[in-house]
Order: C-alpha cells, then structure tokens, then sequence
C-alpha cells in the first residue's frame, strides 16, 4: 500500500523524499514497480473493465444487485461482495435519486371505478393487467405531460402519448397507442388514480370500445398503482432529470428513445427476474 501511494504522488514530490517520509527503500519501491502484476491484480483490473461498461451502457444507473445479474447472464461466475470492491475502487454510484413528486387531480365528481387490481402486481399472463398514470417534465418552452401504459406481466410500457395539455385526449392517445399495437382481449384489467382524465366520459368510452374493464386506486393511494409510480420514478431519475430540455420536441425525443430503445429492450428489472420487459413478454409467451 506505501508502494501504491507513492507512485500516485510521485509527480508531485521526488521519489526518494516519499520513500524516506514512508520509512521505505527506494530500491524496494523500484523493485515494485517493476515487478508484474499479480493474477489477482489482473482479474480484478479486468472486472473493473467489465463493471464500469456495464455501468456505462446503464446509463449510469446500475448498482450493484443488477450489474452481478447482468454479469451472470454473461455466463461468468461472479459474486456480489467482489462487484461491490470494484464499484468502491472506481467510485462508481448509480445516479442520485431525487425525491419523487406525485400529482393526481381527484377532486371531480366524475364517475369513479372501483379497485379489481387490489395491488395484485404479480402473476399476470401478457395482455391480462394495464396500468397507466400521468407524470411531467420541464422544458424550456414549459410544461410537457406524458401519459404511460405498462403491462405487468412483462413491465413493458405498452402505449405512451405526450401533449402539453393535460387532458382526457392526453390519455386517450395513450389507450389508442396500446390498444393498435397490442390488439387486447376482452376483459383485460385498466386500471389507473381516480385523476378526471381517466374518469372521463371520453376515455371510459374509449375503454369499452375495446372490451376493457377499468378499475381505479383508492383516493391518495400511491401504493394501489405502485409499478406506474415506480416507473415514472425511474423515468425521472434515469433519463430526465439527467438533462435540461430546452424545447419539447427534444424532450419528446430523449424520452421515446428512453422508453422504447432503452427502457423495454436494455434495462434489466428485478420483479422479471432480472430480465427486459422484451425478454419476459418473451418466455411468458413461450410457456
């Protein structure tokens, strides 16, 4: 370790002044450096490779249970404590998680459906449970809203639509979204908050249309629509609050890249088993 630290001070001070402060010899310290690195020395300089890319490609956003998952799916036989040394070596920290803030507009007298989810998040087939909310984002040019939809039994975000106007369109668009590219069948579970968007004539029309049975959170329960919030959360932390948006057209960009090229196809998630929201859709329909 004195050999170590002298060498990362040794263009500071003259190495024989850091070997006669550490009490070392100079020909030991030029023995050390010339001496190859050690097979354990090699390996971790090559796990540190392999961390800090995986850390990278999440864009930063990777601790330490998923880069060992990630790590594992590569086939390497690798434990958590090691990953752990290495992120503390390069002093690598998924990025800061801000506080969430969670808005719901339910003071309307619109009709409101009751709860059939009842936090029941796991052990869907695909196309069986929806859940959708609201979030927003700044801009330069102002308030951009987007409404998602995420299917649980994969995580995947099924449908998406953004507007600068929150509204019943605003989240009509998304249903539309999801419903041309998913084709659902009847009697699948939509379920959202009690905002005045999603007790809306128009999207509860909407809803029928297709066959679908809608159901809504408690009032001010955050938990009964846990994997939205948990999304946009995710969402927030991961990609937005990473850049300052100038106009919404760059932010409607960044954000379907986000969700479409990263989010379903790259991110790994831990209720999947450690899967993308693509792979698990895909061994659920292959069972």
């Amino acid at each position: 370790m004195k050999y170590a630290w002298i060498d990362a001070h040794r263009d500071g001070y003259s190495i024989s002044r850091l070997c006669r402060v550490l009490g070392v010899s100079r020909s030991g310290y030029c023995q050390w450096r010339n001496r190859p690195p050690s097979p354990r020395a090699q390996a971790n300089a090559a796990l540190d490779a392999e961390v800090a890319a995986i850390h990278q490609t999440s864009r930063r956003s990777y601790g330490r249970p998923r880069i060992v998952a990630q790590l594992r799916a590569q086939g390497k036989r690798i434990g958590g404590e090691r990953v752990r040394r290495s992120l503390q070596r390069q002093g690598l920290r998924p990025v800061y998680k801000r506080p969430y803030r969670v808005t719901t507009d339910s003071d309307h007298r619109l009709p409101v459906a009751p709860n059939l989810l009842e936090r029941r998040f796991d052990g869907w087939s695909a196309n069986q449970a929806w859940v959708s909310d609201i979030t927003f984002i700044a801009t330069g040019e102002g308030w951009l809203y987007l409404a998602a939809i995420l299917d649980l039994a994969s995580r995947r975000i099924v449908g998406w639509s953004m507007s600068e106007r929150i509204n019943a369109d605003l989240v009509c668009q998304a249903l539309r979204s999801a419903c041309w590219q998913r084709k659902p069948p009847p009697g699948l579970i939509l379920h959202s908050d009690q905002g005045s968007q999603y007790a809306s004539w128009a999207y509860r029309k909407l809803a029928a249309s297709w066959g679908l049975t809608v159901s809504m959170s408690r009032r001010a329960n955050a938990w009964d629509n846990a994997p939205m919030e948990s999304f946009f959360k995710t969402l927030k932390v991961e990609c937005i609050y990473q850049t300052h948006y100038k106009t919404r057209a760059q932010a409607r960009l960044d954000i379907v890249d986000w969700i479409e090229g990263y989010y379903n196809r790259q991110r790994i998630h831990s209720s999947t088993g450690y899967r993308t929201p693509v792979q698990a859709e895909e061994t659920l329909m292959a069972a």
